[in-house]
């Protein structure tokens, strides 16, 4: 029997890669994000490849937006949520931080993640196999400069997937937090409010993560026998360390 995946924020990046992917695996796909244009085009897209394809457009932010949005397939199963809905927004130190900024990352890094999972979680309880992804970040292990309240909201994202653990414990909920390091995505358009310039010197010299990287990782968790569950994974590209330290190949040396 086919499976179905739930992916918050499909409509660029990881979850674009991650909902191609698993189409692919001939998973049923319920694809979510605020860009209705964007998400028509990837369901014509996933169509096209013969996968069954629902969407479903709401800002994760808007607490009656979800709850209205997943009442509307009340009569689904769900097998794999993956809360990939995600941002980061300005970056300046604390002292200089932007109020608006920081409510953004907070609504949608945390608060939007709760409240998807908690309307998913009675149709993934219907799963003999349940399975929640929370995307995360290297930011949520080590803080950095001028991260302040995107790392924060990347800990809490951490500290969320080790209790929903602990709670789903006895339901048979899976529960990954997949933590990558930097990825070449829309992530950085966003975080310099559309500077494209600014944005692409954060991956000058270096060969960062891609979003099919992410998806990859995520489909092999997900693809693991019924009794292992990955719990956390953290992963970057070869040019970086963990959040802080990064090395471009220009500084590298010529031999070890």
């Amino acid at each position: 029997m086919k499976k179905t995946i739930l992916i918050t924020g499909a409509t660029s990046g990881f979850g674009k890669a991650i909902a191609q992917l698993f189409a692919a695996q001939c998973y049923h796909l319920i694809i979510t994000g605020r860009r209705s244009g964007r998400l028509n085009i990837l369901k014509s897209e996933l169509e096209n490849q013969a996968a069954s394809v629902t969407t479903l457009c709401f800002d994760v932010r808007e607490k009656e937006a979800v709850k209205e949005a997943l009442l509307s397939i009340q009569d689904r199963t769900i097998d794999i949520l993956v809360n990939n809905a995600g941002l980061a927004s300005g970056m300046s130190p604390i002292d200089e931080g932007n109020i608006s900024d920081w409510d953004l990352m907070i609504d949608t890094n945390i608060k939007g993640l709760l409240y998807v999972t908690k309307e998913t979680l009675p149709l993934l309880r219907k799963s003999k196999t349940p399975h929640i992804f929370n995307i995360g970040s290297t930011a949520g292990k080590t803080a950095y400069r001028n991260g302040n309240v995107y790392c924060a909201t990347k800990f809490a994202v951490d500290a969320l997937s080790q209790s929903m653990r602990i709670d789903l414990l006895p339901y048979g909920v899976k529960v990954t937090a997949i933590n990558p390091g930097m990825a070449e995505t829309e992530f950085s358009i966003v975080r310099f409010k559309g500077d494209e310039e600014r944005a692409k010197n954060v991956y000058k010299d270096i060969k960062p993560l891609y979003a099919e990287d992410i998806a990859n990782v995520v489909l092999f968790c997900a693809t693991l026998p019924e009794h292992v569950c990955i719990n956390d994974l953290t992963l970057t590209c070869t040019n970086q360390a963990n959040a802080i330290y990064t090395i471009r190949d220009s500084e590298k040396p010529k031999q070890l």
